[in-house]
């Protein structure tokens, strides 16, 4: 289970490695295993429609248990059923990279983050920088 210090860890070295790697304002959102947001941080110079974007590459890998590689190579094979995901999941569903599911040691997923504001492959790596630094296992999914 996520614990609301996983979640500040995870936003704040999210924001801390687009900060070194000075990017575009970003938006982090973490999603719990069920869906639930625990947190949520948008850079006061990044555009309104950014929550929902890192919502909604958070919300399709959780609700498919894939990374965002891995729903971004669906939505080429199969993008009917991807665009489908859109409506019918509650926070949409955006299939590109920068959703990373959180797994534990064992390989269970305990949530998912969300990150937009620069190159999705950048969004990405940030994820990854806060997944890791809360001592968890970052997936992206498989190209």
């Amino acid at each position: 289970m996520l614990t609301s210090s996983d979640t500040d860890t995870i936003i704040e070295h999210a924001f801390a490695h687009g900060a070194a790697q000075k990017l575009a304002p970003l938006c982090v959102v973490v999603l719990d295993a069920g869906g639930h947001m625990l947190g949520m941080r948008r850079d006061h110079r990044a555009s309104v429609g950014r929550p929902a974007i890192a919502l909604g590459k958070a919300s399709g890998c959780l609700s498919l248990g894939v990374g965002g590689r891995t729903l971004a190579k669906m939505a080429a094979d199969r993008p009917r059923f991807v665009d489908s995901l859109t409506a019918a999941l509650p926070n949409g569903c955006i299939p590109v990279p920068g959703g990373v599911l959180i797994r534990d040691d064992r390989g269970s997923i305990l949530g998912a983050v969300g990150v937009t504001g620069d190159l999705s492959e950048q969004d990405e790596a940030c994820a990854i920088a806060g997944i890791k630094a809360a001592g968890l296992m970052p997936d992206v999914g498989a190209a």
